[in-house]
């Protein structure tokens, strides 16, 4: 949720703060600085490709929306979300989404220390 205040610049209600790179908008520092990291994992090789804000449909007509989907260059596929506060919602759709995708994996990101702490 953004929060508007005259004169201001929108805040989250977390604390995040959107930042632009390279022409593409993201939702919080966080996140990306983790895109800067898999674009190195691009030029290295590890990734093949990957999409920002891939959507994954769930039962009674909401969506999730993950943070990234990750091609690897052994074949695996998985989904990355980068997070730093968690709400209530969140896990809701995220225990959702891992039940209706079961043949994906998804990941949950969160920094740690000066890198990231990856928990599927």
């Amino acid at each position: 949720m953004t929060h508007f205040h005259p004169g201001r610049k929108a805040t989250h209600k977390f604390g995040a703060v959107r930042t632009e790179r390279a022409g593409i908008k993201f939702d919080s520092k966080a996140e990306a600085d983790y895109h800067d990291m898999l674009q190195l994992t691009v030029q290295a090789g590890g990734l093949v490709g990957l999409m920002r804000q891939p959507v994954f449909y769930l039962p009674g007509r909401t969506r999730y929306v993950a943070d990234f989907l990750c091609f690897w260059a052994d074949g695996r596929v998985d989904t990355r979300d980068v997070k730093g506060m968690e709400t209530e919602g969140f896990g809701i759709k995220w225990r959702e989404v891992q039940a209706a995708y079961s043949f994906m994996t998804f990941v949950k990101v969160k920094r740690s220390g000066k890198g990231w702490k990856e928990e599927a």
